[in-house]
């Protein structure tokens, strides 16, 4: 492994170097394992503790097949679905592992008794399997997680449709927390060049999720002019929603927990924002009863900062918590885009004020390749920025998770797996020094130097 870290910090190794560099038998990883997925029994979701389940391991490197690419990984990060593969929820993640295993002989790699996990990754492509002619050995690349087979008609207009769709890193194993990643090559883009490791990891997942949700066509189709309500708008996903509703000149109005995160906001360049922890709204009365007059207070509150009007778009994640009050402020014939349901998967809503308003729910879910690809354009080009906030080793991956799970973080938590230390892999200085302030948005400001004459 030490030979390939070098290949890659020199920058001067070409694809023959890379090429004839020998693999390693095994490399370090971060998993979850089989026979651990009751440890969390009859504890509240809230309770359980992903430091507890996530193991820093030394697994085998699996073989490479037709199609495939293994990635030299210098950076990735923690996204839901990383906590949510901690926690064992909805589902242990082993049955995916076995369903996918089932369907050849070449898939049965993954059916282990132990997970690699992580769904994003910023690298260098080490080897390609037969087949591969876009990508070669020494190519800086990020990975989006769209994992497909597109033997079925179904997939061909939209990717997302095939019925062997997964999540790599969630569905499939070999994931992106880890020194080693097997991906399929059509998961490959090319790394922004103005971005560090860490940086260009942190988009893949929830920029590609955003950017179908809001902008595409098989999503909410954002255009100018839209107010868009977005729910944890400072946040890992929401972050990069807020950031597409003003580059396409829609109107945000930005859902936010704490006056910390109200200015992260303000800094991206949004001006209306609730606090919604400040203005004490409390959906629900009860685990059973929701409160349609902190419905209506919320939309009151919308208008006041939309100058009367009502949300084109919801941009929903949440779920159970927020969905009854989603519905009600979507104006009529508006949208509720949802992607997630991070508080819960069972959403209750009134549907009167669906289906006599027009409305429409659109469920959302990741992105097909070319919505990705279009998503890291723009980062590639500087019109959308990461959101890293907090860095972490890999050993320390489970306190990553927990900051995600107790939602004590800002924008993205990145994680470092070969890279020796944060700062490494600009290959564009000239852009990086245009948007560095946008670049560094969520990172938290350095110590302030001793003043002359004072001891430290």
């Amino acid at each position: 492994m030490h030979q390939i870290l070098d290949a890659i910090l020199s920058a001067q190794a070409g694809p023959a170097d890379f090429a004839a560099l020998p693999l390693p038998e095994s490399y370090r990883a971060i998993t979850v394992h089989k026979d651990e997925t009751d440890m969390f029994a009859g504890m509240r979701t809230r309770d359980k503790d992903p430091r507890k389940s996530l193991h820093l391991d030394e697994v085998p490197v699996p073989e490479l097949g037709p199609g495939e690419a293994l990635v030299a990984v210098m950076a990735s990060s923690v996204n839901y679905n990383s906590v949510w593969s901690a926690i064992f929820e909805p589902l242990p993640t082993f049955g995916f592992l076995e369903r996918y295993g089932r369907r050849s002989e070449l898939t049965k790699r993954h059916d282990l008794p132990y997970h690699v996990i992580g769904s994003d990754l910023a690298g260098v492509v080490l080897r390609t399997g037969p087949g591969v002619q876009a990508w070669k050995p020494g190519d800086e690349v990020v990975a989006h997680c769209l994992s497909v087979e597109l033997e079925s008609a179904d997939g061909h207009d939209d990717t997302m449709m095939d019925p062997e769709q997964r999540i790599w890193g969630f569905e499939t194993n070999f994931g992106g927390l880890a020194e080693l990643a097997l991906v399929k090559s059509n998961q490959l883009m090319p790394k922004p060049r103005h971005l560090t490791w860490e940086e260009a990891a942190a988009p893949g997942l929830v920029n590609s999720t955003a950017y179908r949700q809001l902008v595409s066509r098989n999503g909410a189709q954002l255009k100018q002019g839209d107010n868009v309500l977005i729910w944890g708008a400072s946040g890992g996903l929401g972050s990069y929603a807020t950031q597409l509703a003003l580059a396409g000149g829609a109107f945000p109005v930005c859902v936010v927990s704490s006056p910390q995160k109200a200015e992260i906001c303000r800094a991206m360049g949004a001006e209306a924002i609730i606090d919604r922890d400040a203005e004490g709204y409390r959906f629900w009365k009860d685990e059973q009863t929701q409160d349609p007059r902190e419905w209506k207070r919320f939309g009151t509150r919308i208008r006041e900062l939309t100058g009367g009007e009502d949300v084109d778009i919801v941009f929903e994640h949440p779920g159970r918590e927020t969905f009854g009050a989603s519905v009600f402020v979507a104006r009529k014939g508006g949208t509720i885009v949802t992607c997630a349901s991070t508080s819960g998967y069972t959403h209750e809503y009134d549907n009167r004020y669906l289906w006599m308003s027009l409305k429409k729910i659109v469920g959302s879910h990741f992105a097909n390749y070319r919505e990705a690809w279009e998503a890291n354009r723009l980062v590639a080009k500087g019109r959308i920025h990461p959101t890293l906030s907090t860095v972490y080793p890999l050993a320390e991956t489970g306190q990553a998770a927990h900051d995600v799970h107790a939602n004590v973080h800002q924008g993205k938590v990145g994680v470092l797996c070969l890279a020796p230390e944060e700062g490494l892999g600009v290959r564009d200085e000239e852009t990086r020094a245009r948007h560095i302030d946008a670049i560094n948005r969520f990172r938290p400001p350095a110590p302030a130097a001793p003043t002359k004459g004072t001891t430290s």
